[in-house]
């Protein structure tokens, strides 16, 4: 697996690094708002340079504050991304011109050990062109003016940086070059899910290693969704942090709709979904509507109960949360639950062997005869009841596909009348007899004679 350059975007809020980014990679992939500071994360994504391609980080606006506050813990995250890069493009807004916050980072960035190309972004027109001419007193060379809406200036960019994206790299990381022999295997899609300040991002920097998300107890800090590769026991697993979900009905603000809206396509791109839930008050209301989405998405489910070290009384809170699964979450029957703590590192060793295990599920196919004995004991054990004065015969099964596990039942026609209380006795039948616990089942029914039946 060859190591990729990096070129990593920073400019203080609102000057368009989320507009250059998404123009780089070709896709809306960072949300973008009149709003300063919408991005707080580091974003990445690939681009390239004829068939050169390179990985674009997106990082949060840099301002001043102290090193706990929100803006100095956005500022860490952001120059800690300039850090693991090859090549950093310094973002001022043309505009508006050369403002005190843009002398202070260019400062910052001059004693840096790290390439640096400015960006005069918003340079359309001759007014802009004009003010541009200011950059020049940041010190750092000749401003490359570009339009990252319009998509001005983009070959003169990407001129500039061929140089940095042609030289040798150098090796992968360690945990890259271990994994690289299982490189054609496709890597399996993990989301983190969850109510607002649950604690997803702090339960993603713990399952990296490393404090690459930001964190703190002000809730909604996450608004973009951020992919993150890792390789654990040589499975490739790309891990996506999310903003968090809250009722629908509180969803007002713009930005909140469009954060929402990424964790929705996070969660519909996902294979495993873990709902992080806070277990100081596990799985209310929403974290409840949160996992009916998953299920009606067809995705595999592993719960999280996050804050394992301040519940107060584990037993009960854990037979709490086997009531509330029994109960609440038919359509996910088995669905495994690890309580741990991102804090403190508790058990967070058992979820990712949660997570595979439940993607094998996801992934499992029945072979058909062991799935037509099961049914002929279910049916026997519990025959389908009449619909409309007429008996249902089902006469056969087989499953159509995974990804989930969906199953084709052939029956005479009265079946397509069968009441879903039937189906959910035969799907929790199946779970229980082939190991398909926290995964989704579909069924369709057909009418008609067993297709596979000898003349």
């Amino acid at each position: 697996m060859t190591r990729l350059h990096t070129v990593a975007i920073l400019g203080r809020p609102n000057v368009g690094k989320s507009t250059l980014f998404n123009r780089l990679v070709g896709r809306k992939q960072a949300i973008v708002d009149d709003t300063p500071g919408v991005t707080r994360d580091r974003i990445e994504g690939i681009c390239r340079l004829g068939r050169i391609p390179f990985r674009v980080v997106d990082t949060a606006g840099l301002e001043a504050g102290p090193e706990e506050s929100l803006a100095g813990r956005m500022r860490q995250v952001a120059m800690q991304g300039l850090a693991e890069a090859d090549v950093g493009l310094f973002l001022v807004d043309a505009r508006t011109g050369i403002t005190p916050m843009d002398e202070e980072i260019a400062a910052e960035l001059r004693r840096q050990a790290k390439p640096i190309l400015l960006l005069a972004n918003k340079s359309e027109g001759r007014i802009a062109e004009a003010q541009a001419a200011e950059a020049w007193s940041l010190g750092l060379g000749e401003p490359l003016l570009v339009s990252a809406e319009h998509g001005d200036g983009l070959p003169d960019l990407l001129a500039a940086l061929e140089p940095y994206l042609t030289a040798d790299p150098g090796p992968p990381p360690a945990e890259e070059a271990e994994g690289g022999a299982r490189e054609p295997e496709r890597p399996l899609r993990l989301a983190l899910v969850g109510r607002p300040n649950v604690g997803k991002s702090s339960l993603a920097n713990r399952l990296i290693e490393e404090d690459r998300l930001l964190t703190g107890p002000e809730p909604g800090l996450t608004r973009d969704s951020i992919t993150i590769p890792l390789v654990w026991q040589g499975h490739r697993i790309d891990l996506v942090d999310t903003a968090g979900l809250r009722k629908k009905a509180r969803v007002e603000a713009r930005l909140e709709k469009l954060s929402t809206s990424a964790t929705l396509r996070a969660l519909k791109m996902a294979e495993v979904v873990v709902l992080v839930v806070d277990a100081t008050m596990p799985l209310e209301r929403q974290d409840l509507t949160i996992a009916r989405l998953v299920a009606q998405e067809g995705r595999a489910l592993v719960i999280a109960l996050n804050k394992w070290d301040l519940v107060a009384d584990p037993n009960a809170t854990m037979a709490e949360v086997r009531r509330a699964l029994a109960d609440q979450l038919a359509d996910v029957r088995g669905v495994a639950y690890v309580p741990l703590s991102a804090l403190t590192g508790r058990n967070v060793d058992q979820l990712l062997p949660a997570v595979v295990e439940a993607h094998a599920r996801w992934n499992r196919r029945v072979p058909t005869s062991a799935l037509n004995r099961w049914l002929e004991a279910a049916l026997e054990k519990h025959p389908p009841p009449l619909v409309q004065g007429r008996r249902v015969k089902i006469r056969y099964a087989t499953q159509a596909k995974a990804r989930p596990p969906t199953f084709v039942l052939f029956a005479n026609k009265a079946a397509e009348a069968l009441p879903e209380s039937y189906l959910r006795y035969l799907a929790t039948g199946l779970r229980e007899t082939f190991d398909l616990g926290g995964v989704p089942i579909r069924f369709h029914v057909r009418h008609g004679e067993n297709p596979y039946a000898p003349d």
